[in-house]
């Protein structure tokens, strides 16, 4: 429900058509971060010979490249948020 309140409150600044693009940018951000990660580590398990662990440290490195990517990009929306309910 809190999602759905945050939403809620960035359509009433900006058109749907923008809502929707960053929504699907943070997505093919998400995902993207995550595969690359895997198939960087599935490429230096092959050169090195390390079979599952490389993938599995970048498994890793994605998922926390997503959720830091993520972080900064919504972090000015909450900003913009809270300086519209202090003014």
């Amino acid at each position: 429900m809190i999602c759905y309140r945050w939403l809620r409150d960035i359509e009433a600044g900006m058109p749907k058509w923008m809502v929707a693009l960053r929504l699907t940018g943070m997505g093919f951000f998400i995902g993207g971060s995550i595969v690359l990660g895997v198939f960087a580590g599935r490429w230096l398990d092959n050169k090195l010979n390390s079979e599952p662990i490389l993938a599995i440290v970048g498994l890793i490195v994605g998922i926390v490249v997503a959720f830091c990517g993520i972080y900064r990009m919504i972090l000015p929306l909450t900003r913009n948020k809270q300086n519209k309910e202090n003014n």
